[in-house]
Formats: structure tokens, C-alpha cells, sequence
């Protein structure tokens, strides 16, 4: 029997499309997550969202705060389920040092990119990011519905 091949994407649990808008993403990390049985469920289901969501550096341990995974019925029955917990990263002590530098400086924040699978385990990719100006925003905008009209008139012409 063929193994089934995985497909770009496939590995995403939960995308961030509003950091990219609303930053400009400096450098980014992987990290782990502490996560209860009931959360993994979940997520394998798909019911992860990352919007509003920041990270915070206190006692130098990194934890995610604002995520909302909603609890399964028929996984959490036995638990009390509370969908917006933070919940603790896992990083090293270099990178937790690091992202704590850079997050005093004024203007710069840290906002997780997506949560994602890799073989087994649920990772978070987070970025040190700036916020971007109202005109910033406007050529994001012009820049995307460019391309989008780039790639229509190269499937006429084809």
C-alpha cells in the first residue's frame, strides 16, 4: 500500500494572516508548546485560532496568550476546559533572552505566525515584528491586488 504524500499546507493548524498585514516581520522562531490532551484534540480538528494573540516574556519563560482552542465535546468531558488559557512556550534560554531584548525596545512586539505539525508535535512559529504605517498598509494592498491581476491576465492569455 502507498504511503499517502502530504501536500504543502496540510501541516498548518492555525494561520495569523493579520501579523503579516499589520507588521513587518524582523525574525522568527520555532517553538514548542505545553499543551493539555483535550488541546491536541482539538487541534487535530482543526479548531485553533490565532487572532489577537501576543507573546509575553516574564521570569524568562515565554507564554502565548489570547489563542482560542475550542474544546471537543467528546474530548473534554471529564475536564473543565477553558479555551483562552495561556499557555507556556517552549524555547531556549538564548532565544527567550533574545525576544525579551527586543520586545523593550520601543515599537517592537512579539505575535505568533501560525500554529503547525511537524511529525508529531505542535509547533508555533512566532516573529519579532513592527508595526507598519497606514501607507505601509495601502502598498501591501496595491502590491496584492497587483500580483492577483498579474496571474488572471496570464491564465487569459494562455
Amino acid at each position: 500500500m502507498a504511503k499517502k504524500k502530504a501536500k504543502v499546507g496540510d501541516n498548518v493548524i492555525a494561520l495569523n494572516k493579520k501579523a503579516r498585514f499589520e507588521y513587518h516581520v524582523e525574525e522568527t522562531f520555532e517553538a514548542g508548546l505545553a499543551l493539555a490532551g483535550w488541546e491536541v484534540k482539538s487541534m487535530r480538528a482543526g479548531k485553533a485560532q490565532l487572532t489577537d494573540t501576543y507573546i509575553l516574556v516574564k521570569d524568562g519563560e515565554a507564554w502565548l496568550l489570547g489563542s482560542h482552542i475550542t474544546p471537543l465535546n467528546t474530548a473534554s468531558t471529564h475536564v473543565v476546559a477553558d479555551p483562552t488559557r495561556t499557555r507556556k512556550l517552549l524555547l531556549h534560554r538564548k532565544e527567550i533572552a533574545k525576544i525579551f531584548s527586543r520586545t523593550q525596545d520601543k515599537g517592537h512586539t512579539c505575535v505568533p505566525l501560525k500554529l503547525y505539525w511537524k511529525k508529531n508535535l505542535i509547533k508555533c512559529e512566532l516573529a519579532l515584528v513592527t508595526g507598519k504605517k497606514q501607507h505601509d498598509k495601502r502598498a501591501t494592498e496595491k502590491e496584492r491586488d497587483w500580483n492577483r491581476q498579474k496571474a488572471r491576465i496570464m491564465r487569459e492569455s494562455k
